[in-house]
């Protein structure tokens, strides 16, 4: 089955053939890229059933009409290839695309498995002819790109006429009060200064905050659960999403709040203009933790 547009090299590893690209693009960070591919190498350890509940929380807008056992499937991003897991339960043909060495963790952690080709590559390069996917995604990548409309806009391109994009992008706490904007505010100053440190100093600095600052509200969330107190209210915790979250996941999320180089945030409205600018129709977002996950039809 030919997918792709171009020659690339190949690389093979004992589970498959890893398809490689010249990443020419001048739409990418590349320490962003790099941060993130250190990431993936240091966390790709994931258990299954804890992906199976991800997957279930971040899809919970797909329908079967939209992903089935005919559908190809292309994620932007894939990362550890965690998502990709989960998907390819639900899915005919996956194909994960990232830029960065985490395309050999997303190896290690997926396996062999024949339903699912590995490429590395960009957003805004990918090597696929227009309209050759039934299902497009990217999960959390977008917003750490320069220009973030223009690559939603490269991987619409790829979705075919009446198929599906779906995306998550980091919300601008829109839906958020003023105490809950402050603590962000302090977060992320303190971001800007990890992200500059070396690999192993960051990792370490992460895990120090996934304990100091993650688990008291994650363990006061959790308190309240166990002492009857109502999920209306615990939503109300900073990282409440993280009640039910293993202390592996925290440390992973730290490291991915705390260590991005380039991170960028939207409103809903701001998401819903660029999904229609990009072609899209029937935007359905959810109402349901990550702020904010969205889906919409290719016109």
């Amino acid at each position: 089955m030919k997918i792709f547009n171009r020659s690339c090299k190949e690389i093979t590893t004992p589970h498959r053939i890893i398809y490689e690209f010249s990443i020419n693009d001048s739409n990418i960070d590349h320490k962003t890229v790099e941060s993130f591919g250190n990431e993936w190498q240091a966390f790709h350890g994931f258990d299954e059933k804890e992906i199976m509940k991800l997957g279930d929380e971040y899809f919970d807008i797909v329908t079967p009409q939209m992903v089935n056992e005919q559908t190809r499937l292309l994620e932007v991003g894939c990362g550890s290839g965690r998502f990709l897991k989960y998907l390819s339960t639900k899915a005919g043909f996956l194909v994960g695309v990232d830029p960065s060495d985490a395309i050999f963790a997303a190896d290690d952690l997926l396996g062999k498995n024949d339903k699912v080709v590995l490429v590395k590559a960009s957003a805004n390069n990918l090597p696929f002819e227009n309209e050759s996917f039934d299902f497009v995604c990217s999960i959390g990548v977008l917003h750490h790109i320069p220009d973030t409309f223009k690559a939603m806009q490269a991987c619409v391109d790829k979705v075919k006429k009446g198929g599906y994009f779906y995306t998550y992008l980091y919300y601008n706490l829109d839906n958020r009060g003023l105490a809950f904007r402050s603590l962000y505010n302090l977060s992320n100053t303190i971001r800007l200064g990890i992200c500059k440190l070396p690999a192993r100093s960051k990792k370490i600095v992460c895990d120090i905050l996934a304990v100091g600052i993650y688990m008291p509200f994650v363990l006061a969330s959790r308190f309240l659960r166990v002492i009857g107190v109502p999920e209306k209210f615990r939503k109300k915790i900073p990282l409440f999403g993280y009640e039910n979250r293993s202390f592996y996941v925290i440390r992973n999320d730290s490291l991915d709040r705390f260590g991005t180089p380039l991170e960028q945030r939207f409103t809903q409205k701001q998401i819903q203009e660029m999904m229609e600018r990009s072609g899209l129709s029937e935007i359905i977002f959810s109402n349901n933790i990550p702020f904010w996950h969205v889906v919409g039809k290719k016109n």
